[in-house]
């Protein structure tokens, strides 16, 4: 048994180093030119080894964005430097913004504008999509302290992730910092006088 467990972390090392450098591959080289041949390289590590982890591209790209956006998610979930109190719900908006406008949200949009043009590609990424958009509700729910079965609260978090994604869409072709935190500002502030101080369950709007 200890013989093999060398060989079985080598194997884990291995696949790690592939889905981190297909994400990076498709930041720096966009959908099309991000084969397994490139990533591989990109990982140091034979096409062969790549396919035995992964025989076909959409295999490693889709377990790639699945791998790193849960590895994403658990760090904003373990976060512990967020404010009690006042300025949380800034700081929460700040969060979210920022996973919209990391390397991550640039690889996925790579790979969903290659879908929207290819249907076999799309069947296989509308479930993932639909995970993503679940988990980071949950998220952005749980960091907030709110009352999700209040309509006003849901529909709420709902714009506040729908504006972190026209912000990372935004900060595309150009760093768009300066303008991104005036407007996570004012909406922070929108939020809080919705809500409530400490996130409580809104009923203003009903």
């Amino acid at each position: 048994m200890t013989s093999r467990e060398p060989k079985q972390d080598r194997s884990r090392a291995t696949r790690q180093r592939l889905l981190e450098s297909a994400v990076a591959c498709l930041v720096a080289h966009g959908w099309t030119a991000t084969t397994t041949t490139v990533v591989a390289e990109h990982a140091g590590v034979s096409r062969g080894a790549a396919q035995h982890h992964f025989p076909t591209r959409e295999d490693l790209i889709t377990e790639a964005l699945e791998f790193m956006f849960d590895s994403r998610m658990a760090q904003i979930r373990a976060a512990t430097d967020l404010p009690d109190g006042p300025g949380r719900t800034e700081a929460v908006v700040v969060r979210m913004v920022e996973y919209f406008t990391d390397p991550l949200f640039k690889a996925a949009l790579q790979v969903w504008t290659a879908a929207a043009a290819d249907e076999s590609l799309r069947r296989r990424i509308m479930p993932l999509e639909a995970k993503f958009g679940r988990t980071v509700h949950h998220v952005t729910v749980d960091l907030l302290g709110i009352d999700d079965t209040d309509p006003v609260a849901h529909r709420l978090v709902q714009a506040t992730l729908d504006l972190a994604r026209g912000l990372g869409l935004a900060n595309l072709l150009s760093d768009d910092s300066a303008r991104r935190k005036q407007v996570v500002h004012q909406w922070a502030a929108t939020l809080e006088a919705t809500l409530g101080p400490g996130q409580e369950k809104s009923t203003a709007m009903k």
